[in-house]
């Protein structure tokens, strides 16, 4: 069930925090929540997106909740579920907010609050570090591993002379390439960069698509925002989360954040060319925040 109450910061909490980065978005605060004076987080517990360690939400997307939480004046209630079921828990009202490493969909603000980009992720070539891969052509006439269902898969099938190997894991698809049984990796770009980040003697680094946008190959050359989603009647609490990340992007703490967990390459703070949310859930002119 849901239990929503209404939260307002009074005075005295402006007073306290000396009208500061708390200032914009306590003051506004009229959102719902589930429980008074918390922020219930639904998180799957992947990383390197999201986990809960020492009373403390961890991982790129969780510090930066925390982050979120911390300057709202919330506490964070922990809520971990499978995948499937945020979304769920996030349209039904159980929960306030879910995060984790979440792709923006026009058909996903369409039923819920999104936040505006935490970062920005884009296909990568994941492959031995002898090599330098950046090009759709460089994958030609090899074998390249992905994972079964990645939006890309259709796009990579249309590469010449490319043989496509498909794994239900990212795991086994990582050993392959660390054996040589494949050429090259393209899997969920954050994991594979924690992964190959914990594990600097297999020798394997990633690079993003480097030619620049390619209409033929959207899913492959174009960068998408990750966001953090809230029920579509509370968008009051997305604009309170919205004035904490622009703090963040402005003094470029964000990059700090993403480094720990292995996130260090520029594309991870470069939206690129494509603007796809103006005049879909923003604004037309509205532009999306960079740190490069």
């Amino acid at each position: 069930m849901n239990y929503p109450s209404q939260m307002r910061a009074g005075i005295s909490a402006v007073l306290i925090a000396g009208a500061t980065v708390l200032g914009s978005a306590v003051v506004a605060a009229d959102y719902t929540l589930v429980e008074d004076g918390k922020l219930t987080v639904a998180f799957n517990g992947d990383m390197p997106g999201t986990s809960y360690e020492n009373g403390k939400l961890v991982g790129v997307d969780g510090e930066i909740m925390q982050r979120v939480a911390d300057e709202l004046g919330l506490t964070v209630e922990p809520a971990l579920m499978e995948w499937s079921a945020e979304i769920a828990s996030v349209k039904s009202g159980r929960v306030d907010i879910m995060h984790g490493m979440m792709g923006w969909r026009g058909s996903r603000a369409e039923v819920m609050s999104l936040s505006d980009p935490v970062y920005y992720f884009r296909a990568t070539i994941a492959q031995r570090s002898d090599s330098s891969m950046c090009k759709l052509a460089d994958l030609e006439n090899l074998t390249v591993a992905t994972i079964t269902g990645f939006s890309w898969v259709d796009e990579l099938k249309t590469i010449p002379g490319l043989t496509l190997k498909l794994y239900d894991t990212s795991d086994a698809a990582m050993r392959d390439l660390v054996t040589g049984r494949v050429d090259a990796l393209l899997a969920d770009p954050p994991l594979v960069q924690y992964a190959i980040a914990q594990n600097p003697d297999w020798g394997v680094h990633q690079k993003a698509f480097c030619e620049g946008e390619n209409a033929d190959y959207p899913q492959l050359t174009k960068a998408g925002n990750i966001i953090f989603a809230a029920n579509i009647d509370n968008p009051k609490l997305i604009k309170a989360v919205n004035g904490v990340l622009a703090e963040l992007w402005a003094d470029c703490s964000i990059r700090d954040i993403a480094a720990k967990y292995g996130l260090t390459d520029d594309h991870w703070f470069d939206p690129g060319p494509s603007n796809q949310r103006a005049g879909v859930d923003r604004p037309e002119g509205w532009e999306q925040p960079s740190c490069k």
